[in-house]
């Protein structure tokens, strides 16, 4: 029998080859009976329950095992309701009154809870319920129908991961010794899913439209992180010819492991910084391994979606310290809270919007939640006496935006001064994704001491292009000269202010990008850890001049696809 392959978008280097494993709710659907043995249907419900209890109970000591006690509390909530002689009670009646399944009298009963929950807006803690309630509903349906439920948590053997796409908690409760690879239906380049595995290097491909369709459980799956590709039902042959490939990955990432202690120069010795993005202290040790100069973006919101509540002061503090001590010095950029869009939090209930990327999210919430706010600006003047912290603002529009955020800035920082608290020098800038604020870069330079390009969000806004929305996928284009023009003009504002020049966003390390970015003169270049010793090697075959007339063609094309052509002509294959 041939093997069948799954074109999608090459997301992170490497190949996998293992059983897959498919992250894909059953089919939990079902019909209403009427049952004869009361007593039966009972001891079948409480058999379901009590197989829940266990499975989560297993769960959270994988969670306290991976992620920490405060994120496995989730579980122990869910654990608690499935102790609740009330719930319990009622599913029981239920059965029992009306001679129905379980499965009925199970959905009955917590669809009214949910209801209940739901409606009490005016508490944010019991509406969160709901959802617990409908984890667990789920989670003890399926017992009864006799399916399995996914759990990421417990995976205790290689796999390859397949899911039409990976949600921030799918990824947080993957183990990297475990999962060898991903493959999704949906996403691209800068898709969350697609990040994450650049920051847990394992290979990965995305977008294949087919993966949860085309892949059964436990069936051999080979991941092509490299061309884009997966290999569902491999032949010998073929898997003889992708562990090649994969050794000679291998041999290719050691040569670049050699340049760890170089320094970030080009081939005519110009420097320039190369820098990680980061999800949480526990990334660090990538951004070591791979010789960084600096944390270009440390991304503070996965603090708050990794936690069941608002993290504390004292939470934060511990692990922006954490961080900055680790880097020894070098420079690290916190991004202030960016929640919104397709990041949302379970403890805070967000508007429904008919666009949320355009919405109600980051400083937007900074600046209306300030309490929230504050204790973050806080935990970070803490951490600032431990090395270099540099703070940035997310999401910024306007001047006046920019303004009021420095200005609860200040006063937290001068609250502290005056109560005798050490705090270290920072940097105050902002991250630069609206079109409207880029087109204003040259004014915007004389407020802040640097700003960090967001080509995810930059690129999607000036294109007017959901970078999750497979359909117009083609219209996001790195190169597009109007895109180039833009990122070049906000360079050249903030060196002719003498301010810094970053990039955030996964163009950063895009080897077709970086040689015109070393032509525009960007001072920093902040990647996913996997991809820094990639790009410090492709530096060292680059001549500043040179790329510094490339990139003035490039602005001057009219395609993205002609860009593409001007550099690989310009830049040798093997760089």
């Amino acid at each position: 029998m041939s093997s069948q392959v799954l074109k999608g978008i090459a997301a992170s280097d490497g190949v996998a080859i293992a059983k897959a494993y498919l992250l894909v709710d059953p089919d939990l659907s079902f019909s209403k009976e009427t049952i004869s043995d009361v007593d039966a249907e009972i001891a079948r419900l409480s058999a379901a329950m009590e197989a829940s209890k266990q499975e989560l109970n297993l769960i959270k000591e994988k969670a306290t095992e991976n992620l920490g006690a405060e994120e496995a509390e989730v579980f122990e909530a869910h654990i608690t309701i499935l102790s609740d002689p009330e719930l319990i009670g009622a599913i029981d009646k239920k059965i029992q009154d009306e001679k129905i399944n379980a499965e009925q009298a199970l959905k009955d009963i917590t669809d009214q809870y949910i209801a209940m929950f739901e409606a009490m807006t005016d508490n944010t803690y019991m509406q969160e319920r709901a959802g617990d309630i409908r984890d667990v509903t789920k989670r003890v349906m399926a017992h009864l129908l006799g399916v399995e439920l996914p759990s990421p948590a417990l995976i205790d053997h290689e796999v390859v991961v397949v899911a039409h796409d990976l949600t921030p908690s799918d990824t947080a409760q993957l183990d990297k010794k475990y999962v060898k690879g991903f493959i999704t239906d949906i996403g691209g380049r800068t898709s969350h899913s697609a990040i994450m595995s650049r920051t847990l290097e394992i290979p990965a491909v995305v977008g294949s439209e087919e993966a949860t369709t085309a892949i059964k459980p436990d069936q051999l799956v080979i991941v092509d992180g490299l061309d884009g590709q997966g290999i569902v039902d491999p032949t010998e042959a073929e898997v003889a010819t992708y562990q090649a490939k994969q050794a000679q990955f291998l041999t290719q990432k050691a040569e670049w492991e050699k340049l760890k202690t170089e320094p970030s120069v080009t081939k005519d010795g110009i420097a320039h910084t190369i820098a990680a993005n980061i999800g949480t202290p526990d990334d660090l040790q990538g951004v070591l391994d791979n010789g960084g100069e600096g944390v270009g973006l440390f991304r503070s919101e996965f603090l708050y979606m990794n936690s069941a509540d608002w993290p504390t002061e004292d939470e934060q503090y511990e692990a922006y310290k954490k961080v900055v001590q680790g880097m020894a010095g070098k420079p690290v950029v916190v991004r202030t809270m960016d929640i919104g869009g397709d990041k949302n939090l379970p403890y805070l209930q967000l508007p429904d919007e008919m666009n949320p990327f355009m919405g109600y999210r980051a400083i937007r919430i900074s600046l209306d939640k300030t309490d929230i706010f504050r204790t973050q600006l806080r935990a970070l003047l803490r951490a600032s006496n431990f090395g270099e912290l540099w703070i940035m603002f997310p999401m910024i529009a306007t001047i006046n935006e920019f303004r009021s955020a420095k200005k609860i800035y200040e006063e937290e920082r001068q609250a502290m001064v005056d109560a005798g608290q050490p705090v270290g020098e920072i940097k105050v800038g902002m991250m630069l994704e609206i079109p409207a604020a880029a087109v204003l870069a040259d004014q915007f330079a004389k407020e802040v001491d640097f700003m960090s390009i967001g080509t995810n969000d930059l690129i999607g806004y000036s294109m007017a292009a959901d970078r999750t929305n497979e359909r117009v996928s083609y219209l996001y284009q790195p190169y597009n000269p109007s895109i180039l023009r833009l990122i070049k003009y906000v360079i050249d504002s903030c060196h002719k202010e003498g301010k810094f020049a970053a990039m955030c966003g996964e163009m950063a390390g895009d080897q077709i990008a970086v040689p015109l970015l070393v032509g525009m003169g960007l001072d920093e270049f902040s990647m996913s850890a996997t991809s820094m010793l990639k790009t410090r090697s492709l530096f060292k075959q680059l001549d500043s001049k040179e790329m510094a007339k490339l990139a003035d063609k490039a602005i001057n094309a009219k395609t993205n696809e002609e860009v593409i052509q001007l550099v690989k002509a310009a830049v040798p294959s093997e760089a």
